[in-house]
């Protein structure tokens, strides 16, 4: 088992961070977060054309880069720690596992979301939300708080049918649909209530081709949480060694010291639960459905704790909408409840364990 990244993989990551910094600054994501742009459309651009990154675990045969799931890790830890609003995670992670596991029918479907050209989106089922119905080839029903669900050029939702629920595909365009953008918590991940009235759908299989996928994008949720937990500490870090009180920097404080401690020893854990989930999702897949439940059970917390405590010990300037605080605190709390409350994962994690009665 190797949970030290390889070389190449610190290139790639040095390669996107570089890549972020210049072309997205804080500046710039307050900017697309504030306005009516769903995403950076130059950061995509730049992402999947220029790199080519949306396809990066999809294999060569198919349209993709043919490199692993690890290496997605890499790209959605520089993402989260740049909170870049780019739809990634709906579309190069979700939208393009589904199709890699669903039916042969699908297969058309694969190429233009592995080389950025369509945006596309999976609706994620969420236990108590509604599920479309599936008639003749046709949906009628809701599907709330979808990612990029406002713009994805092809959307994939689960249905219900006669013969048990089935993975549908949509066109953008389909007569029917209706987008409704939400006022969400997290303005750098734009979410939207998407209603089908009749709407044309294509079937591509049953719905549990999903359930890796569903694992797979926890574990890539896991490793972006990583990097904003990881970009809060070095950031808190840096503010207790400049901002001076009473005569002191504030990081000579004992009580400021200990809970660095604290974060940094949560750091420590996040990452170790992160390479092992990401090195079973390449090399084992048998453990990933527990490494993928036990990712989301301890890293939605942690984050949102040490993004919790970045925002307080940065005092009063941290309370201010203005301070760069507020986005990772608000992308700690969305991202915790993305997949499903913790409450969730934790019944998944026993339930793999063979720990439930």
């Amino acid at each position: 088992m190797k949970l030290i990244r390889t070389d190449e993989q610190k290139d790639l990551a040095a390669s996107v961070r570089a890549l972020l910094a210049g072309t997205a600054p804080m500046a710039r994501v307050r900017e697309i977060a504030e306005s009516d742009e769903s995403h950076d459309a130059a950061v995509w651009t730049r992402l999947t054309g220029g790199m080519g990154l949306a396809g990066l675990a999809v294999p060569e045969d198919r349209g993709g880069s043919g490199a692993g799931h690890a290496e997605v890790a890499v790209v959605m830890e520089e993402l989260g720690a740049a909170l870049t609003p780019v739809p990634y995670l709906a579309s190069a992670v979700l939208a393009a596992n589904v199709l890699l596991d669903a039916e042969e029918t699908a297969e058309d479907l694969l190429p233009g979301v592995a080389d950025g050209t369509t945006v596309a989106t999976f609706a994620v089922p969420i236990a108590g939300d509604p599920r479309p119905e599936a008639r003749g080839g046709a949906l009628t029903g809701t599907a709330p708080r979808v990612l990029a669900g406002a713009d994805a050029g092809l959307i994939l939702v689960t249905a219900a049918t006669d013969e048990g629920a089935g993975l549908f595909a949509v066109d953008g365009a389909a007569p029917g649909l209706t987008r409704t953008p939400l006022t969400t918590l997290d303005l750098t991940r734009p979410q939207a209530t998407l209603t089908f009235d009749a709407t044309p759908a294509r079937w591509i299989g049953p719905a549990t081709a999903a359930g890796r996928a569903l694992d797979l994008a926890a574990v890539a949720l896991a490793a972006e949480q990583l990097g904003g937990l990881r970009r809060c500490l070095d950031a808190i870090v840096g503010y207790a060694k400049l901002r001076v009180q009473f005569g002191r920097y504030v990081g000579s404080f004992q009580g400021v010291k200990h809970r660095l401690a604290d974060m940094h020893c949560v750091l420590e854990q996040a990452e170790s639960v992160v390479r092992y989930a990401a090195w079973t999702a390449d090399e084992s897949p048998d453990e990933l459905p527990v490494a993928a439940a036990l990712a989301q059970s301890y890293l939605g917390r942690a984050y949102f704790q040490v993004a919790r405590d970045h925002l307080l010990l940065h005092g009063g300037i941290g309370f201010t909408w203005e301070h760069d605080a507020h986005l990772y605190y608000k992308r700690a709390k969305s991202a915790e409840l993305l997949l499903g409350p913790p409450r969730h994962h934790r019944a998944r994690l026993a339930d793999r364990l063979g720990l439930m009665p």
